[in-house]
C-alpha cells in the first residue's frame, strides 16, 4: 500500500488556554512516533492551504462569517477568543483550520487519482463535532464532510461512507447528513457521554445514520462486536466508493476525556477490517482525518499503529 501524510507546522499554532485538552503537543507527540524507521515509506507532504469558499460545501455563508469574525487580531499573537463552552480561537486559527480543510480535500484527490491508496491527515482543531452552522466540541468546520462532497462535487463520487470510531459521537456530522442518501455515517462512541448523541434509533431521513453507543468501562471486545455487527455490515450493503474515517484515540483506556478501553491494537483491527472493505467496494480508497485523542501516550501509540496498518494494507 502506498500511504501519505499531511502535516504542517501552522496546526501546532492554533492555541488553547492552558490545561485545554486539545493542544498542540497532541501533534508533537505523534511526530516523535513517526520518527521510528516503520514509517520511513511514509510519503509526508505539507497540508495545502483552502480557499475558505471550500468550508460552503459543508456549512452555510453565515457560519463561515461566524468564524471569521472569531478570529482574534493578528496583533496579539497570544489572544484567545473563545467561541462557546470549550471551543476557543487565537490568531492562526483560521489558518489552521483551512490547511485542515486543504489537507483533506487534497487527501481525497489523492485516492482517486491513483497518488497514494490511502492518506492519513495529522490536523487540528478536529472537525467532527461541527454541525451546519454551530462550531463546538473544539471544532469550527466539519473536516470529514467536506471531504465527503469535494469527493462527489469533484470526483463523482455516487456514495461515500464516513466511519467515526472518536468516543465521542460525531454529532456535527451526522447533523450535516442526516437527510442525505448519498452519505452513510457510521458510530461507535461512548454514550452517556459528550454531546450526548448518538443513540441506536438515530438512523437518518434514509436509514444512512449507524449508532453502535459503548458503555462505559466497557473494552475492545464490545468495540469489535460493534463493528462486526453494525458498521461492517452497514459498509458492505451501502458499497461506498470512498471511506473516510473520523479517527479520534480517546477511547484508549489512557485517554482522560472517557472511560472506554481500547488498546492500540484495537484500532490496528479496525483499520484492517476497513481498509478490506474499501478493496470490495471503494478501489481501497481510504481518507482518515485525526481527531480526538487526549492522552499523548496513547494517542502517539494508537494513531502510529492505525497508519502503520494503512500502510501494510
Amino acid at each position: 500500500m502506498s500511504t501519505r501524510l499531511y502535516e504542517h507546522p501552522i496546526f501546532l499554532e492554533h492555541l488553547t488556554p492552558p490545561g485545554h485538552p486539545e493542544r498542540p503537543d497532541r501533534l508533537r507527540s505523534l511526530n516523535i512516533a513517526l520518527e521510528h524507521p516503520n514509517f520511513a515509506r511514509l510519503d509526508r507532504r505539507k497540508a495545502p492551504l483552502a480557499n475558505e469558499d471550500a468550508v460552503l460545501l459543508a456549512h452555510p455563508e453565515e457560519h463561515l462569517t461566524f468564524v471569521l469574525r472569531s478570529i482574534p487580531d493578528s496583533g496579539d499573537e497570544g489572544e484567545i477568543n473563545q467561541l462557546e463552552a470549550d471551543t476557543y480561537a487565537s490568531p492562526k486559527t483560521m489558518q489552521a483550520v483551512l490547511h485542515g480543510v486543504g489537507a483533506a480535500m487534497a487527501a481525497v484527490d489523492d485516492v482517486f487519482s491513483g497518488a497514494a491508496d490511502n492518506v492519513f491527515v495529522a490536523a487540528r482543531p478536529p472537525g467532527h463535532h461541527a454541525e451546519k452552522t454551530k462550531a463546538m466540541g473544539f471544532c469550527f468546520f466539519n473536516n470529514a464532510a467536506i471531504a465527503a462532497r469535494h469527493a462527489q462535487k469533484v470526483h463523482g463520487a455516487e456514495r461515500v461512507a464516513i466511519v467515526d470510531w472518536d468516543v465521542h459521537h460525531g454529532n456535527g456530522t451526522q447533523d450535516i447528513f442526516w437527510d442525505d442518501p448519498s452519505v452513510l455515517f457510521c458510530s461507535t462512541h461512548q454514550m452517556p457521554l459528550y454531546p450526548g448523541t448518538g443513540k441506536k434509533d438515530e438512523r437518518g431521513a434514509h436509514n444512512t445514520i449507524v449508532n453502535a453507543p459503548l458503555s462505559p468501562n466497557t473494552g475492545g471486545d464490545h468495540f469489535r462486536e460493534a463493528f462486526k455487527s453494525r458498521v461492517l455490515p452497514a459498509l458492505d450493503d451501502f458499497r461506498p466508493d470512498l471511506i473516510i474515517i473520523s479517527a479520534g484515540f480517546d477511547a484508549h483506556h489512557r485517554d482522560p476525556l472517557a472511560q472506554l478501553n481500547l488498546m492500540g491494537e484495537d484500532f490496528d483491527w479496525a483499520t484492517g477490517r476497513i481498509l478490506e472493505a474499501a478493496d470490495r467496494s471503494a478501489k481501497n480508497r481510504v481518507v482518515s482525518l485525526l481527531e480526538g485523542g487526549y492522552d499523548l501516550e496513547g494517542l502517539a501509540e494508537s494513531a502510529g499503529l492505525h497508519i502503520l496498518r494503512m500502510m501494510k494494507g
